[in-house]
């Protein structure tokens, strides 16, 4: 294990002197070695920053260095280490990843907050060793690049695709199958912030770096409210170790420094970093000076933590519509391990990510030299009148940290929740799907997106075709055994797995016609077709597509038979499920791993009554959402943002109703909630029926003023014989209800409906 990972194992009981013996029952102390002097008891158990000791029977579980572990047999060529043969990986994203430079946008309206908190997840819970350029280096793998191929429009001079296999688990793949490992803890624990060892913490905190703890500051080193960059205590070399690429390849010693390495991989990723950096000073800042630096640290820590959970499973599920079971408490039987199927195909949502993030603001934020800085950089600058709206392609977002201390930390905040992320299919962005950490070549300075996208780059870094050669890497079942891993029927046919009509060409067309790509239709969110004449709909408002080919056709051409599809493929290619971002098998994989991320915490908020001890002494509450914690720590104010930054407020074509969703008190196992309707139409609704979705188990169990039905996660509400109408312009107010809920989350109703047209919500 390298050293930036190693650490002492530490469970140490925070101690201060306003609580003796507030240890809640079940939570349960660890002593260690590591374990500070103090003279009385806090109401949580510190947790330990690398995972261990979080299952007190098993307490190696979700901690660094395990390998993951599998849902379903590992799947090599020859049983222990050989990737399993296939479709060549470029081959397959030009005929079935490749989105011709055409956008399509999620059907649920979930705003690009989908992909930088997944990301930002995903940098919490899972790396694999071999992933850093310090690791064990796996074997070279490159695959391969054809400059004859029909379909390849982008030059590579490299002539290949780097790729490295990630390294094998000790002891593993010769006499056994070849396993990987988790070089992170496997828990939503803060390892972003804070790291994994007390090294790295100790270089982030303000106050000395001398290898005593103790004697450092409560708050998070944050020159000028930014991450700090390895230079700033020194020689860079000194510094904990940060993953660079791109333009930092020229100046590395100007990498920011987080929790975990890879925070400058783009700028929508170092955002979320800086604001819960942020946010941990926030909370230090506001605790008492009778507290030690130490305990307002772990105070910090603690409803950090905590607060990044209550989003996960609060806003982020179930904006995409994932359903988990009821909570019912921890479960010590849980092994939270993360899963291989989940790490390594299930949980690469890279369709996801937008080619590019768009920031609209006050042009008064920015002087004349910050406005020559972002030109210089290549990124787009509209200004018209007292306003700019900052264009910047994802090829320059790449590990280039000085774009969010240019930008402003509150405009990128806001911009991630002003416009849809990409649709979660088959098709992933050029930006990523060809030009991935690229530099644009000299002279193409100004290259954006689009058709010309091709010439600006002479390398070629496919996230696509490594998605499919990381599942053969890492031994995932292929698609039809990966469904049978997970309870789900095997398919027959790839018409079957599509949902379409025929896995036959047209006339004329074939696999290797790049004809056969063309979209010939596009319809907007309502399933209105969108006219090719308007550019901007075309452009921007683009939810669904038909292609000149069926995708079963072309998987046909691809794979000859469903039983070879590769499982990251098969699981994009299947149609979503009705209220979902996910087809079956993506959902069941997710559902699977976030249940055991959440019930196998023994620290998960709903667990933990520390949380409300904190909320009594100190007014501390971690049931906030995003929203919040962006308002706090920005300039951005609460009324500038949706209420729920994972889902747009202003969607394509016109929502006729307004909603407001206001639960006025919850208590233990019930909630009630008021609702009020807006008819923003011109015309008056006689007889109305509102319908929501709930995504974390809420049941209606006594609703008044209108006749309640819920079938699942989808409630409607007619209206009673009294309140039908409801003029233009005018609300109705009285609508209301108690609801049941598992204690621990309580996600607001989402993707709300009056008569089947969308409604905005407030």
């Amino acid at each position: 294990m390298n050293k930036h990972r190693a650490g002492g194992r530490r469970h140490r009981l925070l101690v201060v002197g306003f609580a003796v013996a507030l240890v809640a029952a079940g939570t349960g102390v660890t002593s260690s070695a590591n374990a500070q002097p103090t003279p009385a008891s806090l109401p949580f158990e510190v947790q330990s920053l690398d995972g261990s000791g979080n299952n007190q029977t098993n307490p190696t579980w979700g901690q660094v260095g395990n390998d993951y572990s599998r849902v379903g047999p590992a799947t090599y060529a020859d049983g222990l280490s050989e990737p399993v043969a296939g479709p060549d990986p470029r081959s397959v994203s030009n005929r079935i990843v490749n989105d011709i430079h055409q956008n399509l946008f999620s059907e649920r309206n979930v705003t690009q907050w989908g992909f930088a908190w997944g990301q930002f997840l995903d940098h919490s819970f899972g790396l694999r060793l071999g992933a850093e350029s310090i690791d064990p280096p796996g074997e070279d793998a490159p695959l391969p690049f054809d400059p004859d191929d029909p379909l390849e429009e982008f030059e590579n001079d490299l002539g290949v695709i780097g790729f490295s296999r990630s390294t094998a688990s000790p002891g593993t793949g010769v006499t056994t199958p070849r396993e990987q490992v988790n070089v992170v803890s496997s828990y939503v624990d803060g390892w972003a912030v804070y790291g994994g060892t007390d090294e790295r913490l100790e270089w982030l905190r303000e106050g000395p770096v001398d290898g005593d703890l103790s004697n450092n500051g409560a708050r998070l080193l944050l020159p000028d409210e930014f991450l700090p960059r390895q230079d700033v205590r020194g020689a860079p070399g000194d510094a904990p170790f940060a993953e660079i690429g791109g333009r930092l390849l020229g100046q590395p010693g100007r990498a920011a420094v987080a929790g975990d390495v890879r925070a400058n991989e783009n700028q929508a990723l170092t955002a979320v970093h800086t604001l819960f950096a942020r946010e941990h000073n926030r909370i230090a800042d506001s605790l008492p000076d009778s507290l030690t630096e130490q305990e307002k640290f772990e105070i910090a820590r603690r409803v950090v933590i905590a607060e990044q959970q209550h989003i996960t499973y609060n806003e982020f599920l179930p904006a995409l519509g994932v359903t988990l079971p009821a909570y019912t408490g921890y479960d010590p039987t849980v092994n939270t391990d993360l899963s291989n199927e989940f790490a390594a195909t299930g949980y690469r949502g890279h369709s996801f990510i937008h080619g590019e993030i768009e920031v609209a603001t006050e042009l008064s934020r920015y002087t004349p030299e910050d406005l020559a800085a972002l030109e210089e950089l290549g990124v787009e600058l509209i200004i018209e009148g007292d306003e700019i709206e900052i264009v910047i392609p994802l090829n320059l977002a790449f590990f280039n940290p000085d774009l969010v201390e240019l930008v402003g930390l509150g405009p990128l905040a806001q911009g991630l929740g002003l416009e849809p992320q990409y649709k979660n299919d088959e098709q992933i962005d050029n930006q990523l799907r060809s030009v991935l950490f690229q530099i644009p070549v000299p002279g193409n300075e100004g290259c954006l997106d689009g058709p010309d996208l091709p010439q600006c780059f002479d390398g070629v870094v496919d996230l696509g075709a490594i998605d499919i050669a990381r599942g053969r890497d890492h031994g995932v079942p292929l698609h039809n055994d990966l469904r049978e891993a997970y309870g789900l029927p095997r398919l027959s046919s790839f018409t079957e797995l599509t949902g379409e009509d025929t896995e036959e060409f047209p006339p004329g067309l074939g696999i290797d016609d790049p004809a056969s790509l063309e979209f010939v239709e596009l319809r907007d969110i309502d399933g209105n077709v969108i006219d090719p004449a308007d550019e901007e709909a075309v452009e921007g408002e683009a939810r669904f597509a038909t292609r000149a080919t069926t995708l079963a056709a072309r998987l046909k051409a691809v794979y000859g038979s469903v039983d070879n599809l590769d499982g990251f493929i098969g699981m994009l290619a299947e149609p979503h499920l009705p209220g979902s971002e996910f087809s079956e098998l993506q959902l069941a994989i997710w559902t699977r791993e976030f249940t055991n991320l959440r019930d196998g915490d023994r620290f998960f908020y709903g667990n933990d009554p520390g949380l409300t001890e904190l909320g009594w002494f100190f007014g501390l509450d971690f049931r906030r959402t995003l929203a919040d914690v962006i308002a706090d720590n920005t300039d951005i104010p609460a009324a500038d943002l949706n209420d729920n930054v994972f889902l747009a407020a202003e969607v394509a074509g016109e929502a006729t109703c307004h909603i407001e969703y206001d639960v006025a008190s919850q208590w233990t196992g019930a909630f009630h909630t008021n609702l009020r309707i807006t008819n923003t139409s011109d015309q008056p609704l006689d007889g109305w029926e509102l319908a929501w979705q709930f995504r974390t188990g809420q049941q209606v169990n006594n609703g008044w003023n209108g006749v309640f039905e819920q079938d699942g996660p989808e409630v409607t509400v007619t209206n009673a014989s009294w309140n039908a109408r409801i003029e233009p312009g005018a609300a109705l107010d009285g609508v209301g209800f108690i609801g049941g809920w598992d204690n621990a989350t309580n996600a607001q109703a989402t993707h709300f409906t009056v008569n089947g047209a969308r409604c905005t919500r407030g």
